[in-house]
C-alpha cells in the first residue's frame, strides 16, 4: 500500500489540484494503515490476555481458578507483566528513527503481547459481560473522538500541553494512591483519566494527520511504514488506558 503521493496517477501532474488530490488519497491510505495496525494490536492483546487467564494461570496456579476470592496474579508475574510493556514503549519512542520498519513492527507485536499478559487479571476480577460491554463503549467513544480529531478545523495542538500535564498528574497521583489506598482519590484519578485519554485520542489523531501532511513529499515508503507503527502505538495506548479506566468505573466485579 502506498502512503506517499503518486503524481503519475493523476492527469495534469503539475497542477495544484492534482497534487492536493494525491496527498489526500495518500493520507486516507496512511490513516487506514494506522488504524489497521492498531486494531490488529488490540486483537492480539485480547487473545493473549484471554489465553493467559484461561491456560497459563490454570496450569501454573490452579488454586487461583478454583474460587473467585483469589483474584490476583502472583506478585512476581504481575510486576513482570506490568513493567515489560514500559520497556517496549521506551525502545519504540527513543529508537524509532534508528530502527528498521521490520524491527519496529516486531517490537509492536511484542509490546501488544506483553500488554495482553499484563491484562490477564481483568478476567478474574470483572465479569465477561461487563468486559465486553465496556469494550464496545470504549470503541464507540474512541471512534467518535478520533473522527472529530480528523475532521475538525480547530487547532488541537493547544490541548497537547494541558493533556500531557494531566497525564503526568494521573501517573503521580496513582503512585501516591498505591500507598494511601484512597477510594476517593482513585475515583478522581479515573474521572480525570477519562477526560485526558478521550482528549488525547482526538489530539493524537490530528497530530498524525498533520504529521503526514507535513512529510508527504519526504521520507519514502520505508519511513512512512515505520512511522505508521509508532502512530498506531499512540492510538493503541489511548484505547487501552481509556478501556481500563472505564472498566474500573463501570465494570461489574465478580462475586458482587
Amino acid at each position: 500500500m502506498a502512503y506517499g503521493p503518486d503524481f503519475r496517477a493523476y492527469p495534469g501532474a503539475g497542477s495544484a489540484a492534482s497534487a492536493a488530490a494525491s496527498v489526500d488519497a495518500g493520507l486516507r491510505a496512511y490513516m487506514l494503515h494506522v488504524y489497521n495496525w492498531m486494531a490488529s494490536g488490540l486483537l492480539l492483546t485480547g487473545i493473549i490476555a484471554y489465553a493467559c487467564n484461561a491456560y497459563l494461570l490454570d496450569f501454573f496456579y490452579p488454586t487461583v481458578m478454583t474460587q473467585f476470592g483469589l483474584r490476583h496474579v502472583p506478585s512476581g508475574l504481575a510486576y513482570i507483566s506490568m513493567f515489560a510493556p514500559l520497556v517496549f514503549v521506551m525502545v519504540l519512542s527513543f529508537g524509532v528513527n534508528r530502527l528498521s520498519t521490520t524491527t519496529a513492527q516486531v517490537l509492536f507485536w511484542a509490546f501488544c503481547t506483553a500488554m495482553g499478559a499484563s491484562l490477564m487479571n481483568i478476567f478474574l476480577v470483572y465479569t465477561g459481560e461487563s468486559i465486553v460491554r465496556v469494550f464496545f463503549i470504549t470503541s464507540g467513544t474512541f471512534a467518535a473522538m478520533s473522527l472529530w480529531g480528523y475532521t475538525t478545523r480547530s487547532d488541537l495542538s493547544r490541548m497537547g500541553s494541558f493533556l500531557m500535564m494531566g497525564l503526568i498528574g494521573i501517573v503521580l497521583a496513582g503512585l501516591v494512591n498505591m500507598f494511601i489506598g484512597s477510594s476517593a482519590l482513585q475515583f478522581a484519578i479515573s474521572m480525570i483519566g477519562v477526560v485526558v485519554f478521550t482528549g488525547l485520542t482526538a489530539y493524537d489523531t490530528q497530530r498524525i494527520k498533520a504529521g503526514y501532511l507535513q512529510s508527504a513529499h519526504a521520507g519514502g515508503l520505508e519511513e512512512a511504514g515505520k512511522r505508521s507503527v509508532y502512530d498506531a502505538l499512540s492510538l493503541y495506548l489511548n484505547f487501552i488506558n481509556l478501556f481500563m479506566i472505564l472498566l474500573q468505573l463501570t465494570g461489574d466485579r465478580r462475586g458482587n
